[in-house]
Order: C-alpha cells, then structure tokens, then sequence
C-alpha cells in the first residue's frame, strides 16, 4: 500500500467503488487513437478506457430506455419486461 497521501486516497478510492485492476494490450493504432481522445479531452488514459468500457457495457446490456446513474448522467436501460 503506497505511503503518500496522494496513493493513499487512490487504494481507498478503489476500495471505495470496488474497483478492479486490469492490465489491456492495444495495438498501436488504437492505443495511439485513446492517447489522442485523452490529450484533447486533458484526462488520463485510462479514464478513457473506463468511460469507453462502461458505455459499451450498457449498450450491451440495455435496450433502449433511458436511466439516471448515481453520477446523474443517463445511460440506455432494459425496457420494461412487461412490454
């Protein structure tokens, strides 16, 4: 566990949301395009990366309606299953 204040709130962080580690190969193309999209949009990588893969969870997942995330952003939910 990291010792600095800064490291400290990371581990905490992920405890926090149960987050995971991943380690992700790219090929260079695609790794160079994620660089670029984190450049112009001044984030990290790997925010990127985890915006990409929780948008295309959903849209597997989910058919069309529209819910509110706890972050109050929407995203496409299951349309109601007594449809």
């Amino acid at each position: 566990m990291a010792k600095t204040k800064s490291g400290m709130k990371l581990v905490l962080k992920a405890r926090e949301f149960g987050s995971t580690r991943a380690s992700v190969s790219f090929p260079r193309s695609i790794y160079g395009s994620l660089e670029e999209i984190a450049r112009r949009k001044k984030v990290s990588l790997a925010w990127v990366v985890r915006d990409a893969a929780e948008k295309y969870v959903a849209e597997d997942a989910n058919d069309g309606k529209t819910e509110r995330r706890s972050s109050g952003t929407a995203r496409k939910s299951e349309r109601l299953r007594s449809s």
